[in-house]
């Protein structure tokens, strides 16, 4: 048979056709976003071990963490039983169900990213015209995620083999696995959904299923036994048990869980034609209501606002419910306790573990405000806004719209959460509040920075979810670290007053404002100058 055959056979007889030429065109696409994700995800788990030899150095010191770890029912819950007094398994129980799910997020993004995503924006069915197999592209995307979740497990093991060579390649592997199985999940979501925001959505509800099971059954059990547990692949990592007599076979069940998800998603893309899916979406009415820019940017957003308002809620009631423990927990550890202060200020343990659960949902809501502002660019990249904008809506009226729905959803959700620590530790409303709004500010700068970026670097406004992820690297891990002043005030949070416990700053929270405002006026403008994307 020549070649010339060979290219003109059907599609059908050749499912995978073109897998590897995908496959290199989504690592060269990855190549940067891919290696920061993988590396800022390595860092935050081979720091702990240094942190934590400076809390728990002693073995006694490590033994009095287990036991009061067993006593304290809601300190499991968020971040699961002591399994082991080294400092490698001390590591896992810190920071293993949160290192599974920063890979389980990066896999999610990476196969949806080539694959609904692709879809939505029309470029795969170029590619499906030429000799591209009908299930090459899903191939590619789980090879990618996988070849990053590789990378991720090799380094975290490599790093970690100073603390136990088993338990380290245990660690890794099962850091790793978790990522495989939500790539598989991700791959099922993007044959459901018509969109890629809901595939990405629908995964994202199934990780924080994940995570309330975990939570649910580490709080009923001291070792991780619990039913609940064990049906959630977060609560896999703890099984597999780092550091504290490994349990290899638990490993099998990320392989084939990956594997079958993997099948099953495969099989649902056979039986599926390009831009089509399972669950369509449901027709609107019959004549359009959306008069405004602004309706149409809420109704877009509303689902995002909503469930990042629950979220941040329900986070509220936990560390509010944590703080009273927390404070039991540290006790007279002086490394502890130093933390907590660094994070959170001077004014006595349970302020500045208050101060410090404000701080981390401050950073972790510049991750709202990000994705809430690319929001623009989303309409823009997708050939939705050219339609808009050709009526009689402005640029700026049409931006308008979303960046009021970011900006002012900041102020909605940081008084959910200062709501829920209210609620959950009992104490005053108008302090807790007043420190959650304090945090505003800062999280505009990070806003008003993507602002910036999709007004003037349109094509590298992907870059303003690198800034809201360092700001959160830095608000959690540079005080654990201990990281220099000049690091830490890279954030613009680290410039803001450590409330509750200390007297309000104005000069910092005005001038942040100042520049965010200045911001969002240099992104808009370069926004109303700059050609529209067709």
């Amino acid at each position: 048979m020549t070649a010339v055959t060979a290219a003109l056979r059907p599609r059908s007889d050749r499912p995978w056709a073109g897998t590897g030429t995908l496959l290199r065109f989504a690592l060269r696409r990855d190549r940067v976003m891919l290696p920061v994700w993988v590396a800022v995800t390595a860092l935050m788990v081979l720091s702990m071990p240094g942190a934590l030899a400076g809390l728990y150095g002693t073995p006694a010191a490590r033994a009095d963490l287990m036991h009061q770890m067993a006593a304290n029912t809601s300190l499991r819950a968020v971040v699961g039983p002591v399994l082991g007094d080294s400092l490698g398994a001390l590591t896992a129980w810190r920071v293993g169900v949160y290192a599974a799910a920063l890979a389980a997020v990066m896999s999610l993004l990476v196969v949806v990213r080539h694959t609904r995503d692709e879809e939505e924006s029309g470029r795969q069915e170029l590619l499906s015209a030429g000799a591209v197999g009908r299930r090459a592209p899903l191939a590619a995307a789980l090879l990618t995620a996988a070849a990053g979740d590789a990378v991720l497990a090799l380094l975290i093991a490599a790093g970690l083999t100073g603390q136990g060579t088993a338990g380290a390649l245990a660690f890794g592997l099962a850091v790793g696995g978790a990522g495989l199985v939500f790539a598989g999940v991700a791959a099922i979501a993007a044959q459901l959904t018509e969109s890629a925001r809901l595939a990405r959505g629908l995964t994202a509800a199934v990780l924080g299923a994940a995570f309330v099971l975990r939570a649910a059954g580490d709080s009923a059990t001291t070792d991780g036994s619990s039913v609940l547990t064990r049906l959630s692949p977060l609560g896999w990592v703890e099984n597999v048990r780092a550091y504290a007599g490994e349990r290899w076979w638990v490993l099998l069940l990320f392989a084939t869980t990956a594997a079958a998800l993997a099948a099953a998603a495969h099989a649902l893309a056979a039986r599926r034609d390009v831009g089509m899916s399972f669950l369509p979406t449901r027709p609107g009415p019959a004549e359009g209501r959306l008069a405004t820019a602004g309706a149409l940017a809420r109704r877009l957003q509303r689902g995002g606002v909503l469930g990042w308002s629950a979220g941040f809620f329900v986070a509220g009631v936990v560390y509010g419910g944590l703080t009273d423990g927390a404070a039991k927990l540290v006790g007279d550890n002086a490394r502890a306790r130093e933390i907590f202060q660094r994070m959170g200020g001077q004014a006595g343990l349970a302020n500045a573990f208050l101060a410090a659960m404000v701080g981390m949902l401050g950073v972790i809501a510049a991750l709202y405000v990000t994705a809430s502002v690319l929001r623009l660019h989303g309409e823009e990249t997708a050939g939705r806004a050219e339609p808009v904008l050709a009526a009689s809506v402005g640029r700026l009226r049409w931006a308008a719209g979303h960046l009021v729905i970011a900006f002012g959803g900041t102020v909605l959700i940081m008084l959910l959460a200062g709501l829920g620590l209210a609620l959950g530790h009992g104490t005053g409303l108008g302090p807790i509040l007043g420190a959650c709004l304090v945090q505003v500010p800062a999280v505009w700068v990070v806003g008003g920075l993507a602002v910036l970026l999709h007004g003037m670097l349109p094509r590298a406004a992907a870059a303003a979810w690198g800034v809201a992820v360092a700001v959160l690297l830095i608000g959690w891990v540079g005080p654990a670290l201990d990281l220099p002043r000049t690091v830490l005030d890279l954030s613009p949070f680290g410039h803001l007053p450590k409330m509750p416990g200390a007297a309000m700053d104005w000069p910092p929270v005005l001038a942040l404002t100042a520049l965010a405002a200045c911001l969002n006026a240099a992104g808009l403008t370069a926004l109303h100058h700059r050609d529209i994307t067709t």
